[in-house]
């Protein structure tokens, strides 16, 4: 009986020595996983009854009670500053982010700091503190406060953000805290019932319901100049601006200022989006919302956890748009697909062989029907991922490999052109995109020289001015131009701020422009 009593008590203290030893073994090998596998993890230790489905009679109850806990109320403090520049006033394009998440009008012309609140909402990915909201939230923040469902409040730090994919990674000292199952947006269906989650309007947390109405938006707010973030790639060399990723998630789901940076969720209560911005001519909700992806920011968040920052791969290429416009001048049919503008020299895509008038019509055997098809792809890898692209050439297509290049490769390419800070800051600032103008196109209006305008993207300076697309320019700064690299080029002889435009609307008039840039 004795040693019967003896072996019980060592088979009871081996056990427990094993489950500490693992305990021990789990929690070091966390701070190496990713937040999704941390999450499997936890959810493989603690699993949860499925939801009830969204299809027939829905029933959100319990995906809200499971995801409300986990999302936060963000409270920033900000420093404005005299001429601060903080909304702009009515009709600006900074109104539509900053009425978003609350941030109080800056008025011009004080002259002294003074503090101002603004506020926001996060996402909880993690059970020791990690919370994901926007980066416009806290971009300025001198401190940021974030309180619980339960009025638990405690004081953040940011770990990393990045204005390009508005999304910011803070932490709070804290530990077996409440967090939102991570979802994966690529299985997300136009038609699903979606909840949006936050504290709106200064509310305290509140839940909608909507559906997902459209994917793949690209919207041009993370475009806006007035807040320094560039116009993105789409018919720009990719060295000279900054490369913003929009690739909406789109919900008529009730979301208004003080939503940003919270959940959107499926009717299982998966985190499948970060609300991030509204289309509204008021500032408040009027049917249109927009969340970012899940499945391309957690690459990022893993980034901000590991790097601090985002550490982004490039194809090495510019590229336009298959519009109408690009289509008439092209004189092509293709209405899928991205026109080559120009490749990076010693970037991946001239490696792999893709030349400047190509069209990349596949991603990793995906058609491409808009750039956000290819650029939040290539967002979710890093420098020395390969990705497969396929290019039309000669009408002919044919799969690549390319190897994406860091950003030390497009720094150099930007230096061995030549071109100065200040032609680049001016070709950001006219918010446009070219290509050649055709033969034929010439032809029909008399001249030998020329590009057309395929775009023109909201702030920009072209907009302002009201040049439309199919415009060709045949002059800037008096030099002749008959592609991208003829317009930067002539846009380095800028002189007092002030480029000059030509251009040939129809034949037999034309139209010139001293536009100014404002800096």
């Amino acid at each position: 009986m004795k040693k019967i009593g003896v072996s019980l008590l060592a088979a009871v203290l081996g056990g427990a020595i094993a489950v500490g030893g693992y305990k021990f073994f789990e929690n070091k090998q966390l701070n190496n996983m990713t937040f999704e596998e941390q999450q499997k993890v936890y959810y493989a230790s603690n699993p949860t009854g499925a939801a009830i489905s969204s299809t027939g009679n829905p029933d959100f109850t319990q995906a809200a009670a499971a995801v409300s806990p986990g999302v936060v109320h963000i409270k920033v403090s900000v420093t404005t500053r005299a001429n601060q520049r903080g909304g702009g006033g009515s009709g600006s394009p900074f109104d539509m982010f900053e009425e978003f998440f609350g941030m109080p009008q800056q008025r011009r012309g004080q002259a002294q700091p003074r503090q101002a609140q603004a506020s926001g909402s996060g996402v909880i990915i993690s059970t020791d503190g990690y919370i994901v909201t926007n980066n416009h939230v806290v971009e300025d923040a001198d401190k940021i406060e974030v309180q619980l469902t339960d009025n638990r409040t405690y004081e953040a730090k940011v770990i990393g953000r990045d204005p390009n994919f508005d999304l910011a990674l803070i932490k709070v000292n804290a530990t077996n805290l409440p967090m939102v199952k991570l979802g994966n947006s690529d299985d997300v269906q136009v038609g699903e019932w979606v909840l949006a989650v936050g504290y709106p309007l200064g509310l305290q947390s509140t839940v909608t319901a909507g559906i997902v109405s459209a994917k793949g938006r690209r919207i041009g707010i993370l475009d806006e100049p007035s807040q320094q973030r560039g116009f993105g790639q789409g018919g720009q060399p990719e060295q000279m601006v900054s490369t913003a990723i929009e690739s909406f998630i789109q919900t008529d789901a009730v979301i208004n200022k003080g939503n940003s940076g919270g959940a959107l969720v499926n009717a299982r209560g998966e985190l499948i989006g970060i609300n991030s911005a509204i289309a509204s001519p008021t500032g408040t909700y009027a049917g249109y919302g927009f969340a970012i992806p899940i499945s391309l920011a957690k690459k990022v968040l893993d980034d901000f956890k590991e790097f601090g920052s985002v550490k982004r791969g490039y194809v090495g290429f510019t590229f336009t748009e298959m519009n109408d416009a690009a289509r008439k001048e092209l004189g092509i049919d293709d209405v899928r697909g991205l026109y080559v503008s120009s490749v990076v020299k010693g970037g991946g895509a001239e490696a792999a062989g893709i030349k400047k008038n190509d069209i990349i019509t596949k991603v990793d055997g995906k058609v491409i029907y808009s750039s956000p098809d290819l650029q939040e792809r290539v967002a979710r890898l890093r420098p020395g991922d390969k990705v497969t692209l396929t290019y039309k050439r000669d009408g002919k297509e044919k799969d690549v490999t390319v190897t994406l290049k860091g950003e030390e490769v497009n720094k150099a390419a930007a230096s061995d052109e030549g071109s100065s800070a200040s032609a680049t800051q001016i070709f950001n600032k006219l918010g446009a995109s070219f290509i050649p103008a055709t033969d034929a196109r010439k032809k029909e209006l008399g001249i030998t020289s020329g590009v057309v305008v395929t775009d023109v993207r909201r702030g920009g300076v072209f907009e302002y001015f009201g040049v439309e697309r199919g415009l060709v320019i045949t002059e800037v700064n008096g030099k002749t131009v008959n592609n991208v690299d003829d317009v930067e080029s002539a846009l380095a002889s800028t002189k007092r701020n002030i480029v000059r435009i030509k251009g040939v609307p129809q034949r037999g008039s034309t139209v010139e422009l001293n536009v100014p840039i404002e800096y």
